[in-house]
């Protein structure tokens, strides 16, 4: 384990009753990466991703948080430092896009320090960043699944927080969406240096946008590390069970995963 790792895991066990997901794992987070956990599902993907937000308390082992542990930081101070998008979000009754963006500034209102002109600025530039400012006075319950993700996710970085955790964030997303959205994280850890770590499903979005990609299976981390470096066929055999081709993305020059299949080749290529 690296010290200077701020977010890290040490014999961590995660579990929920008698089910144990997560076993005896160790794991540090790079600082200012982009890091992407992938794996089956039932994997333990979401899991961990709670326990670095402390939404899961370990069965054993702990998080670490700048070398203290993650449990004994009061909760406050825990959200200035780590944002995070749940997988399953759900906004109260009735309350408006703007409202509820707003609650990601929350964390930094102090009984002495009230909402200033910093947190109109955050709260101003998320709604920009994620394509909403137009839908701000809408009440959330009566958008789209797509817009209303955009909603979390801008409540995310309202928080302005160093360390950003985000569950399958492109989920009711559409594909041109879904590209915004990892360009906005990708220039929120290149420009601003915030650590990001997501969940995603997607392998080869996965490839285009992580600097460090952690693969588990059974709640063990089977490889880590770039996905250059580790990202192979044998590996989506090992974790997905997938027969696949490991070839050069076309505009990335990343890993880009091409599923065997069980079909051939139909050759319907013209005439």
């Amino acid at each position: 384990m690296t010290p200077s790792a701020r977010l890290k895991a040490a014999n961590l066990t995660l579990a929920y009753g008698r089910d144990t997901i997560v076993h005896d794992l160790d794991i540090e987070i790079p600082d200012r990466g982009f890091t992407v956990i992938v794996g089956a599902n039932g994997s333990g993907k979401s899991t961990l991703l709670k326990a670095f937000g402390r939404l899961l308390s370990p069965s054993k082992g702990t998080v670490v948080l700048d070398g203290r542990a993650l449990s004994a930081y009061p909760s406050i101070e825990v959200a200035r430092h780590i944002g995070i998008l749940p997988q399953s979000a759900t906004a109260p009754d009735r309350i408006t896009v703007i409202d509820l963006v707003a609650r990601g500034r929350y964390p930094h209102q102090t009984f002495m320090r009230q909402w200033s002109d910093a947190d109109e600025r955050a709260v101003d530039a998320a709604l920009a960043a994620t394509g909403i400012a137009e839908i701000a006075t809408r009440a959330v319950d009566t958008l789209s699944g797509g817009q209303r993700q955009r909603v979390w996710i801008a409540m995310a970085l309202a928080q302005e927080t160093p360390i950003l955790l985000l569950d399958e964030p492109t989920t009711y997303l559409d594909m041109a969406h879904q590209v915004e959205l990892l360009d906005l994280l990708a220039d929120l850890n290149e420009a601003a240096g915030r650590t990001i770590v997501a969940v995603l499903h997607d392998l080869n979005q996965a490839c285009r946008y992580a600097s460090h990609i952690v693969a588990l299976k059974s709640g063990r981390v089977i490889a880590e590390g770039p996905p250059a470096q580790i990202v192979t066929e044998e590996l989506m055999e090992v974790v997905f069970g997938l027969p696949c081709v490991v070839v050069d993305d076309p505009v990335t020059h990343t890993p880009h995963v091409v599923p065997r299949g069980r079909r051939k080749a139909s050759g319907r290529g013209g005439a």
